[in-house]
């Protein structure tokens, strides 16, 4: 017999590509076309098993994030895309001037708080790193 399997983490299981573009797609009230378009656009890159998408809880998550920036915000796809690229995450998730005075992104503006110092906003505000949208949205465009 062999040796039994680890359990996975709960970070791990949020990263595991399970489901396919068609579910995603119900989920979050969208089509394939336009997740498609999404990840032409380089905001999205989901995982691949043989030519088929699959997609995370992250994922998920991140085009939740994607739709309310367009619908609600009114944002384009190329908004979305310089916003990403040019404006600090804090800017993004609207943080409070109370959690700003803590941040080391917003201390240090020269590398974003995950590179900094991983554990800050969880010690400060109980926010991790893999629940923010921004991490989330730049993690997706270094997949790419």
């Amino acid at each position: 017999m062999g040796t039994p399997k680890k359990e996975l983490t709960e970070k791990e299981k949020l990263s595991m590509p399970l489901y396919p573009i068609g579910i995603v797609a119900e989920l979050i009230g969208t089509t394939d076309q336009t997740l498609r378009l999404y990840e032409k656009h380089g905001l999205i890159t989901p995982a691949r098993r043989n030519k088929n998408r699959f997609y995370s809880e992250n994922d998920i998550k991140w085009l939740r994030c994607i739709r309310e920036l367009i619908h609600t915000k009114k944002i384009s796809i190329e908004g979305i895309k310089k916003l990403l690229n040019y404006a600090p995450c804090w800017e993004m998730t609207q943080c409070s001037e109370e959690r700003r005075s803590v941040c080391s992104a917003y201390i240090d503006k020269t590398k974003p708080c995950w590179e900094l110092n991983r554990m800050i906003c969880n010690r400060n505000t109980g926010k991790i790193c893999e629940d923010c949208v921004v991490y989330l949205a730049h993690k997706a465009k270094k997949a790419v």
